[in-house]
């Protein structure tokens, strides 16, 4: 990172003060009411006037804190911001990780934000827009919740491990991934499906899951959560020495990771649609 950057700290600042502001808002437009605006890849994949209105004020927050940046939304892509320069800080926002729980009234879904600098995700953020549970993370800094330092699981036999998962749109890529599970399940404690891989890198983060893999995150989905499973201690990765991407993001504690890592191989977790 070049020394005139900003530091991990002073990004991390920016970013909660405007997670903050846009969770209350989500929070307020889900009292008032919702309803579908659009679909997506398919007719369950849906998107709420709440998430264009909450990432329309992330990027307006952003742009008036720091107008030179990048911004990267799930609703509407790069909004205008243009790249980032090369040793530049791009946000990546997804305005709120677990729509269809937010259109219930499930209370699991999060504003996540985070700060690249250099390509490299250096803070971020994941607020639970019911809860105001919230948790943050700088690189080299730790992650926290309230607090406290959060470590991963100290689980090491798979076979005790409560494992968090999602799944896909795409009728296809379901069917693929419910038999994963069920191959899995046996080798495992249990399976939690819960709906928003933001929160479930978190969970994992402070050992309230002791691991976490799913097929089809998209950089908002895994940016700010990322970083903080990484800094409680979690290897986030992909599979076959790839790294953690849209063909699987693979969180665990460095005992069970090997041994989930290839239960998944097997599996061909990261394979299908």
């Amino acid at each position: 990172m070049i020394t005139s950057a900003p530091s991990p700290r002073e990004l991390l600042t920016i970013a909660v003060e405007v997670a903050r502001d846009a969770a209350a808002t989500a929070h307020r437009m889900r009292s008032e009411g919702v309803s579908v605006a659009a679909t997506k890849s398919t007719v369950t994949d849906v998107v709420t006037a709440a998430d264009r209105a909450v990432e329309r004020q992330v990027v307006a927050a952003l742009r008036d804190r720091r107008p030179g940046d990048a911004v990267l939304g799930e609703e509407f892509g790069a909004g205008g911001t243009g790249p980032a320069a090369p040793d530049g800080v791009r946000w990546v926002v997804d305005p709120i990780d677990g729509t269809v729980n937010y259109l219930y009234g499930l209370p699991y879904c999060a504003v996540s934000l985070a700060a690249e600098v250099a390509g490299e995700v250096v803070a971020g953020v994941v607020r639970n827009v019911f809860t105001g549970e919230e948790w943050t993370a700088t690189l080299g800094g730790g992650a926290w919740r309230d607090g406290r330092r959060l470590r991963c699981s100290a689980e090491t036999d798979l076979g005790q491990a409560l494992v968090a998962t999602g799944f896909g749109y795409d009728a296809g890529r379901r069917s693929h991934q419910a038999r994963v599970v069920a191959e899995l399940i046996p080798h495992v404690r249990d399976i939690r499906r819960m709906g928003a891989a933001a929160l479930d890198l978190c969970l994992a983060a402070e050992g309230r899951v002791d691991a976490y893999y799913e097929k089809g995150l998209a950089a908002w989905d895994l940016a700010a959560g990322g970083l903080v499973a990484r800094e409680a201690g979690l290897l986030v990765t992909g599979v076959a020495g790839r790294p953690a991407g849209p063909d699987l993001v693979l969180a665990a504690p460095p005992a069970l990771h090997g041994p989930l890592h290839t239960r998944l191989t097997d599996l061909d977790a990261s394979g299908g649609p």
